[in-house]
């Protein structure tokens, strides 16, 4: 049995008072000793945490006591190292940020694409009328996605919405919508739909159900995920990698982020190249004085901020003007 396990969760649920529940949830998680990332939002709850299975298991049982989060659903795997350092519970505006300037107008919870399970996902992706569509970004999907996916050239989720207007002309096909987890596909299928697409399906689970329930089949590469991990194997049918060392060109699936903090790429190197630049995206980079040391995982902490007490006042502000 593995000493620990990572959680990967959300639940579109709505809960009032958010900025309270992110710091008692906070206190709550650090209290059974887990770490991790949650956003909680007035739409729900985004985490993945980690920790002992007895400290798991009690969270999971908490979050599910709760009748906001009794549907819940966890994606759990065992881990021989704790997938984080730290215990974050934050506050936002939304659990993925949409870039919509009302994203009120899009809820998952009244309309959404048609969840397709695993195996249904397996049986139908290969059919003739159907478009796997990849709503992650650039990094995730250059590291891994399904065979014969199209991908967008997007830095980060909140750049879909424009994206849609490059997809016009699969309107008439099935589109069926994939992310890590399945929380991006729950405000991307909506999304769709309400720009016209008529028939519109996400895999329910994300990548990650689908290399449990599905072994992962044709899923090409490895699956990114938001901790330290970076990416984890999900095809035990007909794995292959399918990125590249950005410096010399070699196959690899290892992704790090540059050594100088102020250029801070996220890539994919070889060990080779990575040791050789010190783990720097380039010689102009590896010369940085602000260059962190590199200890060959390319996996940095990120130094504490202070807290921004006008940035704070200018959010409560402008909530009490909203409400």
């Amino acid at each position: 049995m593995a000493q620990y396990q990572t959680l990967l969760y959300y639940c579109y649920s709505p809960i009032e008072n958010a900025e309270k529940f992110a710091e008692d949830h906070l206190e709550f998680c650090k209290s059974l000793g887990l770490l991790g990332r949650i956003i909680v939002a007035e739409e729900g709850l985004n985490g993945t945490v980690s920790g002992t299975p007895e400290a798991c298991k009690a969270y999971m049982e908490h979050v599910h006591a709760d009748p906001r989060f009794a549907k819940t659903e966890f994606k759990v795997d065992d881990v021989e190292e704790l997938s984080f350092i730290k215990m974050h519970c934050r506050y936002k505006e939304e659990i993925v940020h949409s870039g919509l300037r009302n994203p009120a107008e899009i809820d998952p919870n009244k309309q959404t694409g048609k969840h397709l399970e695993p195996k249904d996902f397996l049986a139908m992706k290969d059919q003739e009328d159907v478009v796997i569509l990849d709503v992650r970004s650039n990094y995730e999907h250059n590291v891994g996605r399904f065979k014969n996916a199209v991908t967008l050239d997007i830095e980060n989720f909140r750049e879909f919405p424009e994206k849609v207007k490059e997809l016009e002309h699969l309107k008439g096909k099935k589109i069926l919508t994939y992310c890590t987890g399945g929380i991006k596909c729950e405000k991307a299928s909506a999304l769709l739909l309400k720009e016209g697409f008529e028939d519109v399906y996400q895999l329910h689970g994300g990548i990650i159900k689908y290399g449990k329930e599905a072994a992962g089949e044709d899923f090409e590469g490895e699956c990114y995920v938001f901790d330290n991990r970076v990416t984890v194997p999900v095809n035990s049918v007909n794995p292959t990698v399918v990125s590249t060392c950005k410096n010399c060109g070699k196959i690899t699936s290892k992704m790090i982020n540059c050594a100088n903090p102020i250029c801070n790429e996220h890539f994919t190197q070889c060990d080779e190249c990575g040791w050789e630049l010190d783990g720097c995206c380039s010689d102009a980079c590896k010369s940085h004085p602000k260059k962190r040391e590199y200890d060959g995982t390319g996996y940095y902490v990120k130094v504490p901020q202070p807290v921004n007490i006008e940035k704070i006042s200018k959010r409560k502000h402008k909530k009490l003007v909203k409400n």
